[in-house]
């Protein structure tokens, strides 16, 4: 059987009232805790939070909300999904997280990214047209701080570093991984630096992915890294019955999916094309057992050591995503590992 680690990821959506009325900013991240607190106590292993600077989203600053899910949780990891690295500073992202770090008694985890939206780069004064450059020299910086030892730096997107020891100090280090949303450089790189690879499967077939494992697996071969089990994370919600989970997130799904297509040309979602995704693209919507079956079949021929499920998605009531979240943590994580025992051993390299 796969050893496979479950987790939850939200964007910090701004969920509605009993009234149907979207709560304000900050009580959707108060509601945030509530959820992480249920997801720790339920025995998920992973709850991250990604960082958006957007009205529909409520956390702009993941650490700090990690900062205070450390001292709410007991067990549960807790990490960023993602961390825009390119519009931040290596040396204070490493800084918060090895703080979140000492909080949670060294649960914290970050997963850096280029990001999908770019709403941060014009807010903290950086040039779109420095895109990969900014990624590319940061990353190099963070892979370096990472050491905990002082490090001497240069690059062309921030100032010089000469031995420069960089506080607080972690523990047992900051477990770092790098999320990758489909470009094979992307997933060489992460090889390069020899961190985990996260992918971002958010729709079509999940075995379309299976090639960039492959690709991650031999590029750390040759430059002499480790490949670590890859982790995916897929939007995903579940009610108690199948017709539940389509009809209460259709209409959030379509809000959010047509203001994002609207800004990448993309047009308007149809039902027929969100029931195509449900049942056979990378969306796990539907009944406990539904979606366990969906997870386990997904999980065992793309071989991941990690899925995370994006559970939240527009104005959702506060009650459906407890509800979800419970249902995700009670019934699914059990029944996908019971699946996964009953399934024949695959291949340990997937191959194009």
């Amino acid at each position: 059987m796969i050893d496979i680690d479950f987790g939850l990821d939200t964007f910090g959506d701004v969920p509605s009232d009993e009234t149907g009325a979207p709560v304000s900013h900050a009580r959707s991240i108060r509601q945030l805790v509530d959820e992480a607190v249920m997801a720790d106590e339920l025995g998920v292993d992973v709850f991250t939070v990604g960082e958006h600077h957007r009205p529909e989203y409520s956390v702009s600053s993941p650490e700090t909300v990690l900062a205070g899910l450390a001292t709410a949780t007991r067990r549960i990891r807790l990490g960023s999904g993602v961390t825009v690295l390119s519009s931040d500073d290596p040396v204070r992202v490493f800084q918060r997280f090895a703080t979140v770090d000492a909080l949670s008694g060294g649960r914290a985890e970050v997963i850096l990214g280029r990001g999908s939206f770019t709403e941060s780069f014009p807010l903290f004064g950086y040039d779109m047209a420095d895109y990969e450059v900014l990624f590319e020299e940061k990353i190099e910086l963070f892979s370096r701080l990472l050491t905990e030892e002082p490090v001497t730096w240069s690059g062309t997107t921030r100032a010089p570093l000469t031995d420069a020891d960089v506080f607080p100090k972690t523990e047992h280090g900051l477990s770092t991984w790098v999320g990758v949303g489909g470009s094979p450089q992307s997933v060489v790189r992460t090889a390069k630096y020899g961190f985990p690879l996260m992918l971002a499967i958010i729709g079509g077939q999940p075995q379309r992915f299976a090639p960039y494992l492959d690709l991650y697996r031999r590029a750390a071969e040759e430059f002499g890294t480790t490949a670590h089990p890859v982790g995916m994370h897929s939007p995903g919600f579940v009610a108690d019955t199948d017709e539940e989970a389509l009809e209460a997130w259709y209409p959030h799904f379509k809000v959010v999916r047509d203001r994002i297509g609207a800004l990448r040309g993309w047009p308007p979602v149809t039902r027929s094309e969100f029931d195509r995704e449900v049942a056979s693209g990378s969306m796990y919507v539907g009944s406990a057992e539904t979606v366990a079956q969906k997870m386990s079949r997904t999980i065992h021929d793309m071989g991941v050591g990690r899925f995370d499920m994006i559970y939240t998605s527009g104005t959702q009531s506060i009650k459906d995503r407890l509800r979800s979240v419970e249902l995700y943590g009670t019934t699914v994580i059990p029944r996908v590992r019971e699946l996964l025992a009953e399934m024949p051993a695959r291949p340990s390299v997937v191959t194009a």
